[in-house]
């Protein structure tokens, strides 16, 4: 008698079960049917133009055939790919020096020093090149100057080469950082204890240990100055690259197929520079083990004071870029009447209306650091703690990670083709502000989704197991355990999401209208308009504002850390 109520008891349970994982899968479907439609239908629809005509018939392969036969449009091809590599010369080892100065060396003003260089990224790419013409332009301060070293002006590859070299100049940074901080203390100390000297150990265990954190870094550096759209609009001059034929075939000329040909042209460094990067990671063997012992540098006062000195001067340049642009921005009529004046900042907020533009790139930047964050570490969620539908987390965890081999000026490109289509239920998107904050979630996906994962590996899977067994639904331990232990993780996604969108330039340079311009494309057209004192202001109203949302999140991740992560203290 005692046997017979079990089946009536289980049988709800293994129902209640299978329907909480129908809802985990079916909102890991809505998520990839996202991906699909803002990310692989609209790199589709780029092929497919490619291979049409003016008349929408297909030629296949002509437009390839016809844009190899035109002299101009491969000489970018080349100066795209110079410029790339040139940069990529000169910006690594310099931030390796920057990164084993941090990393190496008990200099003093480390965390400043941090700090500077990542002014940068607070940016558009663009505002280095403005301080770049106001300091070597036409009226320049130091136009003499570089005339004297033989540099005739500063338009053209010798200005895109300076202006992307401070741009990455703090992303290659970083990455350098975290390769020389994965360094095993004991390697040193058994070279120490063998008389090996300080030249040969950087030969034979810095080198060797950073190698993949090289090979990284020179990769991202090369996809980010080659897919780099403000910087050669702005002080290019008549050197074209491919990021600005784009722009040409595609706004000036309306040669939509041929522009497809170029963003596929594009498309093909980026893609190539994350298979090796893939390659090189999977490769890569743990630098740290369990039996690791932290590196920590040694004091040597010469060697200090030399990297103190360094490090001094990067970061003095880097200020200078800024602190020009500030100047600029105040100065009533450069070059004739230097006298501080608000004068560009009422004409590019009032008079040429740059205060909406600012607003909407409030609006995007928010928009995408909220919605951004919930759908990336949703799907990251899904991905990681949900089980069954083999193919269906395959197809996600590709679409997650193709973004990252996508240049937004592609990816933008991709968003006409596709949402300007006749008879497309989704058309009504086109012109929006809604459209652009898509488009710039789905242009960092990649980042942000590999922050979540990250996060969300350090979680025992028995948070669930336990869970699943008290019939307690998967969405309320996520929002009761998951959400709660990474917190942090959460607001640097959300930080990340919104400094970028703010910035952004040619993820959405094809995609606003007059209505939903934002700042950074506000910025060109000023520069376009010959007012680069307004343009100057703009850029630093968007540093000043992404310090200031950086503040505010610090603010809250103080706030959420204490309330979150009382467990780990």
């Amino acid at each position: 008698m005692a046997a017979w109520p079990l089946p009536a008891v289980t049988r709800p349970v293994r129902l209640h079960q299978h329907g909480v994982d129908r809802i985990a899968h079916l909102a890991l479907a809505l998520i990839a049917l996202a991906l699909l439609a803002f990310l692989a239908a609209p790199l589709l629809a780029i092929l497919l133009q490619a291979l049409q005509g003016r008349e929408g018939e297909f030629v296949w392969f002509a437009n390839f055939i016809d844009y190899a036969q035109t002299p101009e449009l491969l000489n970018s091809v080349w100066n795209s790919l110079w410029v790339s590599t040139t940069v990529t010369l000169i910006t690594l080892p310099l931030a390796f020096a920057f990164a084993y100065a941090l990393t190496r060396s008990c200099m003093p003003l480390k965390s400043l020093f941090r700090g500077v260089t990542l002014i940068p990224l607070l940016a558009p790419s663009l505002l280095s090149a403005i301080s770049l013409i106001y300091w070597f332009g036409n009226q320049g301060v130091l136009k003499d100057w570089m005339q004297g070293l033989g540099i005739e002006q500063i338009y053209g590859a010798p200005g895109i080469v300076l202006a992307e070299c401070i741009a990455v100049f703090p992303h290659t940074l970083m990455i350098l950082v975290t390769g020389l901080s994965l360094s095993d203390a004991r390697l040193y100390e058994a070279a120490d204890a063998m008389g090996t000297r300080a030249m040969r150990k950087f030969f034979t265990i810095t080198l060797p240990g950073a190698k993949y954190g090289l090979i990284s870094a020179a990769l991202v550096t090369f996809t980010l100055v080659v897919t780099d759209f403000g910087i050669p609009k702005v002080i290019g001059g008549n050197f074209s690259v491919l990021a600005t034929d784009v722009f040409k075939l595609v706004i000036g000329q309306q040669d939509f197929s041929k522009g497809a040909v170029v963003a596929i042209l594009l498309l093909a460094p980026a893609i190539l520079t994350f298979a090796v990067d893939h390659y090189v990671s999977q490769r890569q063997t743990a630098m740290l083990t369990a039996r690791a012992v932290p590196y920590s540098p040694k004091s040597a006062p010469l060697f200090d004071r030399l990297m103190t000195l360094y490090c001094g001067a990067i970061a003095a340049l880097v200020l200078a870029m800024l602190g020009m642009a500030i100047f600029a921005s105040f100065a009533t009529f450069w070059p004739y009447n230097l006298s501080p004046s608000w004068r560009h900042y009422q004409l590019g907020l009032l008079d040429a209306e740059v205060g909406v533009a600012f607003f909407n790139s409030l609006k995007m930047a928010a928009g995408t650091a909220l919605f951004g964050t919930a759908l990336v570490f949703s799907g990251a969620y899904l991905l990681e703690k949900t089980k069954g539908v083999a193919a269906l987390h395959g197809l996600l965890r590709l679409l997650a990670v193709v973004p990252m081999a996508v240049p937004g000026l592609v990816l933008g490109l991709g968003y006409i083709f596709f949402f300007n289509a006749p008879g497309n239920p989704l058309g009504g998107l086109y012109h929006t502000l809604t459209l652009l904050t898509l488009c710039s979630i789905v242009h960092f996906y990649t980042t942000g989704h590999l922050t979540a994962v990250t996060a969300l590996k350090a979680l025992d899977s028995e948070f669930e197991a336990v869970s699943a067994s008290l019939k307690v639904p998967f969405y309320k331990t996520f929002w009761r355990v998951t959400l709660p232990v990474c917190a942090p993780a959460l607001i640097d996604m959300a930080r990340y999401f919104f400094i970028n969108a703010m910035t952004t330039i040619s993820a959405v340079v094809f995609l606003y209208s007059p209505e939903t311009k934002v700042a950074s494309i506000a910025i060109l057209n000023l520069d376009e308009a010959g007012e680069m004192g307004a343009a100057a202001a703009m850029a630093v109203l968007i540093a000043l504002s992404s310090s200031v949302a950086t503040l505010l999140f610090k603010g809250f991740a103080w706030w959420s850390n204490r309330r979150t992560q009382a467990w780990r203290r």
